[in-house]
């Protein structure tokens, strides 16, 4: 079993639109935007994070939006929802600070003993919060959001496969124990992890499959601290049999990526060296941030990207 994975780093989707993605993070959630760059495949598309204030590895909500995309089709071998950390008593601000803004699709449910305030993203995202009793990091203070109600980070994921068998063997082999299951979700938890450390798989035999799009999630990541820890992790699962790609700078973190036997890509990402390695923290996410090999596009880039609120 794998001791290095230390539970999420960031969770990546896709959208439809750059300026309605950011305004929901921004100014709906309260989070900060720590990066303004773009994808490194198609840089005519922003890549944009948003997180805590430094964009601390499991607080990183990052988005792909490609000008009027398709939406997906939500099914089986994606990640079906993302839930978001907050303080305990937190769910009646953000229930009546939601509605107040017009999100769609709000609604409450307990799952594993937790109240669970679930809604909608502009592009029909599947989103929950859950109050984290004893939850220690720090939000973003400069959100719109008081302290005591804003977003920690994440709390989780929840996979929904046609099968969970084999998924479950690899998150236990990925440092996961199974904590407890209700009907067809099981949880699986990493102990001592960093605060963003549960996966609910959701067992749905026969859906049908889901097709990506604005509103898919396209692959999440696990933070390991650092390049050897990686490595470490690397081998582990290719020794298992899983393909693995070749580790990849994406400038703010070392990434590798397999495809799970649900359907779903994992990352696994380190936490160096951070968001802090081309801006100074007060000004993360304030400026276009270009990889090396799409500098020489800044002057077209800066004319063509759609202008997004700071």
């Amino acid at each position: 079993m794998l001791t290095q994975i230390q539970g999420l780093h960031h969770v990546t989707s896709m959208a439809r639109d750059a300026q309605e993605n950011n305004a929901f993070f921004t100014d709906t959630l309260g989070l900060r935007r720590v990066k303004k760059t773009v994808n490194f495949d198609a840089p005519d598309v922003y890549h944009l994070y948003y997180g805590d204030a430094e964009g601390t590895p499991g607080s990183v909500m990052t988005y792909f939006p490609f000008p009027n995309a398709g939406r997906g089709r939500p099914g089986v071998g994606e990640v079906g929802t993302t839930v978001f950390a907050v303080p305990e008593g937190a769910l009646p601000f953000w229930q009546e600070r939601l509605a107040a803004m017009g999100v769609a699709n709000i609604g409450q449910e307990t799952r594993f003993g937790e109240d669970r305030l679930t809604f909608d993203g502009p592009d029909g995202d599947g989103f929950a919060l859950v109050e984290q009793p004893g939850d220690s990091r720090s939000p973003w203070g400069e959100g719109g959001v008081p302290a005591d109600q804003a977003i920690r980070g994440f709390h989780s994921t929840a996979m929904r496969l046609a099968d969970i068998g084999a998924t479950s063997e690899l998150l236990r082999f990925m440092g996961y124990t199974k904590a407890d299951s209700a009907e067809a979700t099981t949880r699986f938890v990493r102990d001592g992890g960093n605060g963003a450390h549960v996966i609910d798989l959701e067992e749905l035999p026969g859906a049908a499959p889901a097709a990506q799009g604005a509103g898919s999630v396209h692959h999440v990541a696990f933070s390991v601290p650092d390049r050897a820890a990686q490595l470490e992790v690397r081998k582990a699962i290719e020794d298992t049999g899983y393909r693995v790609t070749p580790v990849i700078d994406r400038d703010y973190f070392w990434a590798i990526y397999f495809r799970t036997p649900g359907g779903v890509l994992f990352e696994v990402a380190t936490d160096e060296p951070g968001f802090t390695r081309d801006e100074d923290a007060a000004h993360l996410g304030e400026t276009l941030k270009l990889p090396t090999q799409h500098e020489h596009l800044r002057g077209w880039l800066e004319e063509n990207l759609p202008a997004i609120g700071e």
